[in-house]
């Protein structure tokens, strides 16, 4: 997937959730951040980040933060919406008959639910930007629709779905991702509990640029 226009700034603070500040071309900008978890060791005070130049003039904050760049990793994709639109354009390559984003299945609301064949698939993707000695982790903050998605995935399991959960990687040089259980144990709990019941545990690793994140390879 590859952003329409994109500039780069320097970041100051978060105040919050939803808005960072930023220096951009000399001037302290109001900036929308495109992820609600903590970020906490990416957001680091003159860190270059990238921001996406919004399509709407009107908007109450003219610049989107989607990039920001890491030592000895370089660019970070934090776009929360970013793994989702990797995955269908992967999932597009991969010979299924039918692909539908936003699937309903029992209590919740699924990334994806794909056929092939006879066979019926359930995914659901999460976005990787957490990385400690050279590992990723998820989540960087408590998730309890991540905890009731993988419980959900478990239990279409048992009725004959494949089930998968989709860890795509928001950064270069990381080949493994691990359950955040530090952060929050029963995401790690309902992981263990997917991966025995046959959900599959995938890792998307992306080609990472200012403009573009792209798959490049699945593995296990």
């Amino acid at each position: 997937m590859r952003y329409k226009k994109t500039i780069q700034g320097s970041f100051v603070d978060r105040p919050n959730r939803f808005i960072a500040h930023v220096m951009i071309e000399g001037q302290l900008e109001s900036v929308h951040v495109k992820n609600t978890g903590r970020c906490k060791e990416l957001l680091l005070p003159d860190a270059a980040v990238i921001l996406e130049v919004a399509e709407n003039p009107a908007r109450r904050t003219k610049y989107d933060l989607i990039a920001v760049y890491k030592k000895d990793f370089g660019w970070v994709n934090m776009d929360s919406q970013a793994p989702n639109k990797v995955v269908a354009e992967w999932l597009s390559t991969q010979g299924y008959d039918y692909v539908k984003a936003e699937y309903r299945y029992g209590d919740s609301r699924l990334d994806f639910y794909m056929e092939r064949g006879e066979e019926q698939f359930l995914m659901e993707v999460k976005g990787c930007t957490l990385e400690h000695e050279g590992i990723g982790y998820f989540p960087d903050a408590p998730t309890k629709r991540g905890v009731k998605h993988l419980r959900e995935l478990t239990r279409a399991r048992s009725k004959g779905y494949q089930c998968m959960v989709v860890f795509v990687i928001q950064m270069e040089g990381i080949s493994e991702v691990r359950a955040n259980v530090e952060t929050h144990r029963e995401f790690g709990t309902a992981l263990e509990e997917a991966r025995a019941a046959g959900v599959r545990i995938l890792c998307l690793s992306c080609r990472v640029t200012e403009d573009e994140l792209t798959a490049v390879q699945v593995f296990e």
